[in-house]
C-alpha cells in the first residue's frame, strides 16, 4: 500500500520559507496565511519557555510607534502574509544585536519567533530575498514615515542636526575603492554610510549609503532632503553642523539654495588658510574671556560660490602671539558667532557618542554590498532604535543607560520566562526579573494602559490577541 504521509506538504498553492530550526537542521515552512495562523496558534497553545522573552517588552513600543503599519506599507503586502512578519524579525534581530548565521540559528524555540508573528525563524537567504525585492527609494520612504512619527511623538528637538559619514570595514571580494581611515593605517575596503542626528535629543533622523566610491558631496544632498522631509523646518529654524569634509563650495551652494537649513561647517586647516588667519590684525578680534578670541568676517570662495552671503568665524586660542592656535568655521549666519562656537558646534560630537553606544544595532559591520539589502537592513535598525528609545524613557532601571549591546545581552536576552494564552490575552511571565517592582506598574495590566493612551490594545501580527505581563 502506498504511503500517504505528509502529502499536505506538496500542496501546489502553499508558500514556503526556508527556516532555521536548530543549529544542525534547516527546513522549509509553509508561509501562506492559513499555515501562519495555524502555526502561531499551535505554539501559543503549547506554551513557550525561553530566555528571549525579554524582546516582548518592545511589543508595546511597536504598537505606540505604528511599526506594523510601517512594515506593511514598506512590503506592500497585507498583514496576514509572511513579508511584514519577516520585516519584524529583522527589526527584532537588530534589537538583539545579532551578528552572523550561527547566532541567527540559536534564536529558534526561545520565544523569539512568536514575537514576530511567526512559528519559525526565517533563514538568512529568506531575509535577503525580502530585502533585495525592495528598492533604496522604498527604504527612504520608510525612513521618512518613521521620522515624521517620531517628530510628532516628541523624539526630536529639530534645532540642530549633525551630519557625518560613517565608514564600515568590509571584507567583500568585490573590487571597490579603498579608504584610509587614519594617515598611518593601510587603506581598506569600506562600506560608506552617511548619518544625520538630532544632537539635542541624541536620536538619529535618517541615513543613506553608497558604494565606497561615493563622495560626501554626492551623498549629502540626498541625506539632507530626507532630513528636510522629516523635520519640514521653516527658514532659519534648523542649523546643520558639519565637519571639514563637507566644506566644499558645491555642497554649500546646494544647502543654501535648495534647503531652508542654516549651515555651520568647520574649515580645513590648510597652509593657505592658516597663513590668512595669522595675517588678521590683533584689533579685529574680541576676547570674551582669557585665552579665547573670535572675529567674524565676510567670506567668499575663489570660484563657484552662488550669490549669497557667507561668513568666516575665526577662533584664536592662546594669549601670546607665539602660542596662538587658529581654527575657522564657515556659517550662513552673521550673528551669534560666540554662541555658535561654544554651544552649537561642540554638540556635533554627539554623533560619535551615538555610534559608540548604538552601532551594534546594525551599523557596525558591513555584510553584502548589495545596496537594496544593506539599505533595508540598516533601515530596520532605525525602527529597532526608535522602539528601544521609547523603552528607555519608560525605564528607571540602570539598564536604561546601557549601550545597545549591553541592553541586548543582559535585558532582552537575560530575562527567563514563559508565554501562554489566557482567554484573549497573551500573558508573558518573567521569573526573577531584576527590579521587578519597578517594571510591574508599567507593564502589568497593559491593555488598560494602552487604551488610556488611545492605542488599540490588540497586537495585529498576533491575530489581535491582547498582550499582558506578569512578574514573579
Amino acid at each position: 500500500m502506498a504511503c500517504k504521509k505528509k502529502l499536505w506538504a506538496f500542496r501546489p498553492d502553499a508558500e514556503w520559507v526556508e527556516s532555521f530550526r536548530t543549529r544542525r537542521q534547516d527546513r522549509w515552512e509553509a508561509s501562506d496565511p492559513l499555515h501562519l495562523e495555524r502555526g502561531v496558534r499551535q505554539l501559543l497553545a503549547h506554551k513557550v519557555s525561553g530566555n528571549l522573552v525579554g524582546i516582548w517588552l518592545l511589543v508595546p513600543e511597536y504598537l505606540r510607534l505604528g511599526t506594523w503599519d510601517l512594515l506593511c506599507g514598506w512590503t506592500g503586502m497585507a498583514g496576514d502574509t509572511a513579508a511584514p512578519r519577516l520585516g519584524l524579525q529583522l527589526v527584532n534581530e537588530a534589537a538583539l544585536c545579532t551578528n552572523g548565521i550561527r547566532e541567527s540559528r540559536s534564536l529558534s524555540q526561545k520565544g523569539f519567533e512568536l514575537a514576530n508573528g511567526l512559528h519559525f525563524v526565517a533563514s538568512d537567504a529568506a531575509l535577503h530575498g525580502l530585502l533585495d525585492a525592495h528598492t533604496v527609494a522604498e527604504a527612504e520612504g520608510l525612513q521618512v514615515a518613521l521620522g515624521r512619527i517620531r517628530r510628532a511623538s516628541g523624539h526630536y528637538v529639530g534645532k540642530r542636526v549633525a551630519i557625518d559619514p560613517h565608514h564600515l570595514r568590509s571584507h567583500t571580494q568585490r573590487q571597490t575603492r579603498r579608504h584610509r581611515h587614519k594617515p598611518h593605517e593601510t587603506a581598506v575596503k569600506t562600506s560608506q554610510t552617511f548619518f544625520s542626528l538630532d544632537v539635542d535629543s541624541g536620536e538619529p533622523l535618517a541615513l543613506t549609503i553608497g558604494t565606497s566610491a561615493r563622495t560626501v558631496t554626492q551623498a549629502t544632498p540626498g541625506l539632507l532632503s530626507l532630513v528636510d522631509a522629516i523635520l519640514t523646518p521653516g527658514p532659519g529654524q534648523t542649523t546643520v553642523l558639519a565637519d571639514k569634509e563637507h566644506c566644499v563650495v558645491e555642497l554649500i551652494n546646494q544647502v543654501v539654495e535648495n534647503t531652508g537649513f542654516e549651515l555651520l561647517v568647520a574649515q580645513p586647516s590648510t597652509e593657505s588658510v592658516q597663513r590668512h588667519l595669522r595675517e588678521l590684525p590683533h584689533e579685529a578680534f574680541t576676547s570674551p574671556w582669557v585665552g579665547l578670541a573670535i572675529t567674524v568676517r565676510p567670506f567668499r570662495f575663489a570660484r563657484g560660490q552662488g550669490d549669497f552671503p557667507l561668513y568666516q568665524i575665526v577662533q584664536r586660542c592662546g594669549e601670546r602671539p607665539e602660542d596662538y592656535d587658529f581654527k575657522s568655521f564657515l556659517s550662513t549666519r552673521f550673528e551669534e558667532a560666540l554662541y555658535s562656537l561654544i554651544e552649537e558646534y561642540p554638540k556635533r560630537w554627539h554623533l560619535e557618542e551615538f555610534f559608540n553606544a548604538h552601532q551594534a544595532l546594525g551599523w557596525k559591520r558591513a555584510g553584502t554590498l548589495n545596496l537594496n539589502i544593506r539599505y533595508g537592513q540598516m533601515t530596520m535598525a532605525l525602527l529597532a532604535e526608535a522602539a528601544i528609545y521609547q523603552l528607555r524613557r519608560r525605564l528607571t532601571l540602570p539598564s536604561a543607560q546601557w549601550d545597545a549591546a549591553h541592553l541586548a545581552r543582559d535585558f532582552f536576552r537575560g530575562l527567563d520566562g514563559d508565554i501562554r494564552v489566557v482567554d484573549d490575552t497573551i500573558v508573558v511571565t518573567y521569573y526573577n526579573a531584576p527590579q521587578a517592582e519597578q517594571l510591574r506598574p508599567r507593564y502589568e495590566n497593559l491593555p488598560e494602559k494602552l487604551a488610556q493612551e488611545g492605542i488599540p490594545p490588540y497586537v495585529p501580527w498576533l491575530y489581535n490577541f491582547k498582550l499582558d505581563f506578569r512578574f514573579k
